[in-house]
């Protein structure tokens, strides 16, 4: 007996550009949800993991000729000419109609870009929205400052002048929600908080995943751990930036005698706006742009921690990694990170200016049977909220089916 066809469904996401947490996530799980269902594949800034990842799954990718791209200039970003660019991005990708009225619906991750496919999804197709978080540069001040926290420019104009991006945005997702059957998850109780608070919307909750073959608890596969600095040191991942509290962290691990290796570079001030940071401060300080996750996995099994002082993380993907591959998580309580760590069970979760916390909590982090314990409880908290590819996907599947 053949096997039962299974239902087709189209996947989107604007950008992959950034190669975030977000991107990985969505990559990650791919292969997950082909199993269950005949994917189509749809962005309009394609990145080589996700072409990769798609071949090997042999998931259809279908994308513009030419890659689109946001416009961050001032001028753009006030008229929200992003908006329009990517809608009309999504038009020109052959195959998007044929794609959308063959699969039973539309499941679509936010990001740069993911919206404006709105535009063109016909009235039938029911739409699942996995909103990470609302857009922060409209709603927040807290992509409008530099990595130090300055302001960029006046906040107050700045609010002023993205009303119309505002209103737009808004008026998408209220497309959206008077859509027959359209369903809208965070990917934390924040996040759904966040959607309740930004759009009036009630969301669920589609945790995101970690895969324990990717990020395993056996180190003898390990390749060499590709840290290029001196003596113990901390991890921190994401793009250098306010939001990602890294110069926070940096002002933290002063008197330590710890290091930092920051994952995920920066745009060339940041890094060297951070660089004389941490030099006042007597913090060493190694950035990598983005690593491979095999070489991640060392980098992190071979650190005293990893810590993050992210402001409003709407998940966080690097608590779940730490937790995967044994590595104590200090992280600020606040956001998602409430969602996996449980604190002084599987980590710690730390008042943002208690510095004195933090660096108990950096002596805990040494502790030998600390980790151990740490590392189990955390991997057991990844059982329990069952935080693998495979039950991703199948939450997707109880959502549409």
């Amino acid at each position: 007996m053949s096997e039962p066809s299974r239902p087709k469904l189209l996947v989107a996401k604007g950008s992959f550009e950034s190669m975030g947490g977000a991107e990985r996530d969505l990559i990650r799980v791919l292969p997950a949800i082909n199993r269950l269902f005949e994917v189509t594949m749809a962005t309009i800034q394609p990145s080589q993991e996700l072409e990769q990842a798609c071949s090997a799954s042999g998931i259809e990718l279908i994308s513009p000729e030419s890659k689109w791209h946001l416009s961050t200039d001032p001028i753009s970003v006030i008229l929200d000419s992003g908006r329009g660019t990517a809608s009309k991005a999504w038009a020109s990708i052959e195959g998007l109609p044929g794609a959308m009225s063959s699969s039973i619906a539309l499941h679509l991750v936010s990001g740069d870009g993911s919206l404006p496919i709105l535009d063109h999804v016909p009235p039938g197709l029911r739409v699942h929205l996995h909103l990470l978080e609302p857009h922060r540069g409209l709603y927040e001040e807290t992509l409008h400052r530099r990595v130090d926290g300055s302001p960029r420019r006046n906040l107050t104009l700045t609010k002023a002048v993205l009303s119309r991006a505002r209103g737009r945005d808004r008026s998408l997702m209220e497309s959206l929600m008077s859509r027959e059957g359209a369903i809208v998850s965070g990917n934390s109780r924040f996040a759904a908080q966040r959607a309740k608070e930004v759009y009036g919307i009630e969301a669920g909750v589609l945790w995101p995943c970690v895969d324990t073959g990717e990020f395993p608890e056996d180190p003898s596969g390990d390749p060499e751990n590709p840290y290029q600095g001196e003596g113990d040191y901390v991890v921190s991942v994401g793009r250098a930036s306010y939001a990602k509290g890294t110069w926070e962290t940096i002002s933290m691990l002063a008197g330590t005698g710890l290091s930092l290796a920051h994952v995920g570079g920066g745009d060339d001030g940041s890094l060297g706006m951070l660089s004389k940071h941490a030099e006042s401060n007597g913090v060493g300080l190694w950035v990598a742009p983005r690593l491979p996750s095999p070489e991640l996995v060392s980098l992190m099994r071979g650190a005293r921690a990893i810590v993050s002082m992210a402001h409003k993380e709407s998940f966080g993907l690097t608590p779940i990694e730490a937790f995967a591959v044994g590595t104590p998580p200090l992280f600020v309580d606040e956001g998602g990170f409430r969602d996996t760590i449980v604190d002084g069970e599987n980590g710690r979760l730390l008042d943002r200016g208690d510095s004195a916390s933090w660096h108990s909590a950096l002596e805990q982090a040494s502790d030998p049977d600390t980790r151990e314990g740490w590392a189990a409880s955390g991997r057991a908290r990844i059982s329990e909220l069952d935080l693998t590819p495979d039950a991703h996907a199948r939450r997707i599947r109880d959502l549409l089916c």
